[in-house]
């Protein structure tokens, strides 16, 4: 059995996973979505640096004593489970980056994203968090009106400390064996540091034709794709 712990993006708490850890358990697998410190229901605890969130993901892989563990990570979180994947040893199985970031050595969130810049500035006009996006910036992703409303309704204001605290990478993600899905309603081509990852013996492309959010648009052909990765 696999356990898939299950890291949302940017601005979603746990519940970002219903659909997609509802079938992993149906095939048998276990699932851990995470909400990560200062997002959604635990938003009222103090503003959370990237650090921060990497404990939490080791923190619940090493208090359940999970093994054979598959990490995902989703958009911003590839960042922090990108560090994890190095910190949790001979439990990890593989990393799987969901249209995602990758962290790179002392590099952060905002020095690594194209807009880096205009996050800045938004989360320093947010009062030290980055709110979350409106209906207009999920236009072209594949969602059905149901499905952006879900989304909508479970995103809160990001910590902006995450966003701008650099990386420490334990182990060289070239070492980690990944699978990189790339959504191309989103963007059509990995980025330069994820095309240059891909050039490795250690990680593979799968390519999904939706948005940025396939957890809400495509969970069965998200799961399958998990299901794949985890078989190796």
């Amino acid at each position: 059995m696999t356990e898939f712990v299950l890291v949302p993006g940017a601005w979603l708490g746990s519940s970002a996973w219903d659909e997609v850890a509802e079938r992993l358990r149906a095939a048998g697998h276990g699932a851990h979505p995470l909400t990560l410190t200062g997002v959604a229901e635990r938003g009222g605890e103090e503003p959370a640096g990237q650090q921060a969130h990497v404990r939490d993901i080791v923190s619940a892989v090493e208090d359940a004593d999970l093994r054979d563990v598959v990490l995902v990570g989703h958009s911003y979180s590839g960042i922090p489970v990108g560090q994890a994947a190095g910190r949790i040893g001979d439990r990890l199985a593989r990393v799987v980056f969901v249209d995602a970031n990758v962290p790179v050595e002392g590099g952060s969130f905002v020095t690594s994203f194209p807009g880096g810049g205009e996050v800045a500035e938004a989360v320093t006009a947010g009062g030290g968090f980055w709110a979350p996006p409106g209906p207009e910036d999920l236009d072209g992703q594949g969602l059905t009106p149901e499905q952006t409303a879900r989304l909508l309704a479970g995103a809160t204001p990001h910590p902006g400390a995450s966003l701008t605290e650099p990386a420490a990478l334990p182990r060289p993600l070239e070492a980690l064996p990944a699978t990189y899905i790339k959504c191309l309603l989103d963007w059509p081509e990995p980025s330069g540091t994820v095309a240059e990852l891909l050039t490795g013996d250690t990680w593979e492309l799968v390519e999904m034709d939706t948005g940025h959010w396939p957890m809400f648009s495509q969970p069965d052909e998200l799961v399958r794709i998990l299901l794949d990765a985890a078989a190796g």
